[in-house]
């Protein structure tokens, strides 16, 4: 599966705006705000980094910013095991914030506002089982993944955060390349 596509699952643009604002940077204590600067700045040190991520989260362990800090780090690192627990993390967290079922499975589209664009929360609802179902696949749990983008599919019907694009590599899966 490329890496390009996980670019589909980091938000930009609007989502990252109107996520940023109401989401990620509301409550992020200004210590915790600093080590999640120190670790950008120091990106190409992994141990330096990631201790400074590790600092960020024992000052705010449950804060959106802090978790997809350390879920790009891990993800962007290669290290997709980790990658993936802090998806899970995030996807409880997510699962809380929304008042919805623990098990994103028995999550209807009636649960949340899955369909506004500016329901912040049930977005990073999407985003979260997005990465959950991407690194799902990428660590070989290709079943779990596809489970996943199907429920993606449902909550968010015009596809809104682009699960359509994990769908179509799902389906290629064991297809021969000819190039």
């Amino acid at each position: 599966m490329p890496d390009v596509l996980h670019s589909e699952l980091t938000m930009s643009g609007p989502e990252q705006s109107l996520l940023g604002g109401a989401l990620l940077g509301a409550g992020l204590p200004a210590e915790a705000q600093r080590h999640l600067e120190l670790a950008g700045r120091d990106y190409q040190s992994d141990a330096v980094a990631e201790q400074h991520l590790r600092e960020a989260q024992a000052l705010a362990p449950d804060h959106a910013a802090v978790l997809i800090g350390l879920y790009r780090f891990y993800f962007y690192k290669g290290r997709l095991a980790e990658a993936l627990r802090v998806a899970e993390i995030c996807l409880q967290k997510a699962a809380r914030d929304n008042g919805l079922d623990a098990d994103w499975r028995k999550v209807r589209r009636s649960d949340a506002e899955f369909s506004s664009f500016s329901a912040i929360l049930p977005r990073f609802y999407l985003f979260a089982l997005k990465a959950y179902a991407y690194l799902r696949m990428r660590v070989g749990d290709v079943d779990e993944g596809h489970a996943a983008i199907e429920k993606l599919l449902e909550l968010d019907p015009s596809d809104k955060v682009n699960a359509g694009v994990l769908h179509d590599v799902w389906r290629r899966i064991g297809e021969v390349d000819d190039d």
